[in-house]
């Protein structure tokens, strides 16, 4: 189910999640997940060790309306668990073609919520492309089963830096069609 949100960009109701704008009040707990090294190093954008002040502009241009991308909040409040569960995001390619990424809280690896929310934005579609890439580190092999069960297609090798590890890593990448 879909509802209106700050700057057009929707909410979005999963059975065990809501997908939301980030809001100031996330920074806690965004900085605390953000900051371990586990998630920082399977992503390409988060620094390790997180600088100050890093999780505040986060917020601030998820929230911009010239932002690039839509970044969604898992919030786990319906299934009685914390406010913010992990982050999922749609990067915009072209207007037909998009990017997604997410990460979860390590103490929720392995329990259905990445896969759950990745399936209700592509269900929900609120960029309405028709195409989605998305990209997984080659040492991330969970995540790569995650794309593959959501009914992304493998297309090929490749890399990308990752900040936090300070080197390019070797990345799998996947494409799904949407319509």
């Amino acid at each position: 189910m879909l509802h209106d949100a700050i700057v057009n960009q929707p909410i979005i109701e999963t059975n065990r999640l809501v997908l939301r704008p980030l809001r100031r009040s996330d920074e806690g707990l965004l900085t605390m997940y953000a900051g371990d090294k586990r998630v920082a190093e399977s992503t390409r954008s988060i620094p390790h060790p997180l600088p100050p002040g890093t999780t505040e502009g986060f917020i601030e241009r998820a929230r911009s309306p010239e932002r690039s991308e839509d970044v969604w909040a898992m919030d786990g409040t319906a299934a009685g668990l914390a406010e913010l569960l992990g982050v999922i995001a749609m990067e915009r390619l072209s207007p037909d073609r998009s990017e997604i990424g997410y990460w979860v809280a390590p103490a929720l690896w392995n329990t259905g919520y990445a896969s759950e929310a990745v399936s209700g934005l592509l269900e929900a579609n609120p960029q309405n492309v028709s195409t989605v890439f998305a990209e997984v580190f080659q040492s991330n092999p969970a995540s790569a089963r995650l794309l593959t069960k959501t009914g992304f297609d493998y297309i090929g090798d490749a890399e990308t830096f990752c900040v936090a590890q300070g080197r390019t890593v070797a990345t799998w990448t996947y494409l799904r069609k949407l319509r």
